[in-house]
């Protein structure tokens, strides 16, 4: 039997176990990654440390995911935090669990996690080609063909899988590509926010803390201008 050709645009964290999963299941596996290396932004999570997953139950994790918690429900699913445990433990990525249940590799290594992954890649026969910068992804009559590098070289594929990120950090490769991948094929992109944003303040003196790690701190935001204070978040 031929095998499905898959193409996965991005090594970070989703395309490289986009690749595992894809060549354990019988695909012919080509990653394409715009850096010189895999796993940019793994190496930075976690302060290089990588913190892979937390040991919390589904619903207690699902209780933090503030917004929209049921769009983790299928994930969690294929592969909740336990299997991911079980997983990198398998791939020779050996795990701990400190304070908060959070779970880093027992090196204190961000880079353990990433080698984990591209040594199964190698041993299930994937190539991951560095340097090579998608300019589009390719149709023909409503179907994914394959894509075309910015040098121009077509390639072709059954299967294309976008893992390119977001806009979190464009250094690492999250450039806002996907969400143009998508828009060009016909899907329909809603505006993007970030996630994790800095706090402004009116008073000066928060910025002569800098540097100033604290722990188990809590930040209450109160919308004012109205006849009494109204908290809209802790």
């Amino acid at each position: 039997m031929q095998k499905n050709r898959v193409i996965i645009i991005g090594a970070g964290a989703a395309g490289l176990m986009a690749g595992v999963f894809a060549a354990r299941n019988g695909a012919d596996v080509t990653i394409l990654e715009r850096n010189e290396k895999a796993g940019k932004k793994i190496y930075i999570t976690g302060k290089g440390r990588c913190n892979v997953t937390n040991t919390a139950d589904k619903e207690t994790f699902m209780a933090h995911i503030l917004r929209n918690p049921r769009f983790m429900y299928s994930a969690l699913d294929f592969l909740d935090n336990m299997a991911t445990m079980d997983l990198f433990e398998s791939l020779g990525v050996p795990l701990k669990v400190e304070r908060g249940d959070r779970v880093y590799p027992v090196s204190d290594h961000a880079s353990d996690v990433t080698a984990g992954l591209t040594r199964e890649l190698r041993r299930l026969g994937v190539e991951i080609r560095y340097n090579e910068q998608v300019k589009r992804v390719v149709t023909k009559d409503g179907r994914v063909t394959g894509v075309q590098l910015c040098s121009g070289v077509p390639m072709m594929a059954d299967c294309v899988i976008v893992a390119t990120g977001g806009l979190s950090y464009p250094s690492t490769g999250s450039t806002g590509d996907g969400y143009r991948f998508a828009e060009e094929t016909g899907h329909a992109v809603t505006s993007t926010m970030p996630a994790l944003v800095p706090v402004e303040t009116m008073e000066a003196w928060p910025g002569r803390l800098s540097g100033l790690s604290l722990k188990n701190v809590a930040l209450t935001a109160f919308q004012t201008g109205g006849k009494k204070e109204k908290k809209i978040y802790t």
